[in-house]
């Protein structure tokens, strides 16, 4: 098996993934999936796919934090360091998903494409205090359920939208939405500028829509 990067790495990028959302979402106030979102968009998402040791060695979780923000909004976050000793949902999240992606090399938003963010709060209940090797049977399971499904409707459904209202949105025609969903169509075959269309609606990249 080949993992992301060297496990001597994966404790710190464990903590800082930690501590980042942690701070994130219970001293900013931030969604964790608008978080996440500006985790992926603003390059740092990478930086810990490489175990980038600038960033899981050399800062803590809040400043990596204040950067994904600073790059992502216009607003200049100087809130203090606040890192928990008892461990929130959210420090969870963020650790185990760190683990996850070392463990698959899978890129972040590929992972998210699968099992978003937020969903994985239902995990922490029964989870948070098991064996990380149960988390990865389970993450696994549902990138492998999710692989055949179709990613334009599980973007769709993501984003908060109906068929016809991404429709209305995109321009797209409704039937086409419909037969991309339902497989009778190949969504990677369609004209460049259906899934620009398509993804400016959905606000993802065009390669959300059509890498596997």
């Amino acid at each position: 098996m080949t993992c992301a990067y060297n496990e001597l790495y994966l404790p710190l990028a464990q903590r800082v993934m930690g501590d980042m959302f942690d701070y994130a979402v219970n001293t900013l106030s931030i969604k964790i999936e608008e978080f996440f979102k500006m985790f992926l968009v603003s390059g740092m998402a990478h930086q810990f796919e490489i175990g980038n040791p600038t960033y899981i060695a050399g800062k803590n979780g809040c400043e990596v934090a204040r950067e994904v923000i600073n790059e992502c909004t216009d607003h200049t976050v100087d809130t203090e360091d606040i890192m928990y000793l008892d461990k929130s949902p959210e420090y969870w999240i963020g650790w185990a998903l760190a683990y996850y992606q070392w463990y698959s090399s899978f890129s972040y938003r590929y992972i998210n494409r699968h099992v978003p963010i937020d969903s994985m709060y239902g995990m922490y209940v029964t989870l948070h205090e098991a064996d990380i090797s149960l988390y990865v049977d389970i993450m696994n399971e549902k990138c492998h359920d999710n692989k055949e499904k179709s990613i334009l409707k599980r973007l769709r459904v993501y984003a908060g939208l109906s068929q016809s209202k991404l429709a209305a949105e995109s321009g797209v025609a409704l039937r086409q939405i419909q037969l991309f969903e339902q497989g009778q169509r190949d969504i990677n075959k369609a004209q460049v500028g259906t899934i620009l269309q398509l993804s400016q609606a959905l606000h993802c990249d065009i390669e959300d829509l059509i890498i596997p």
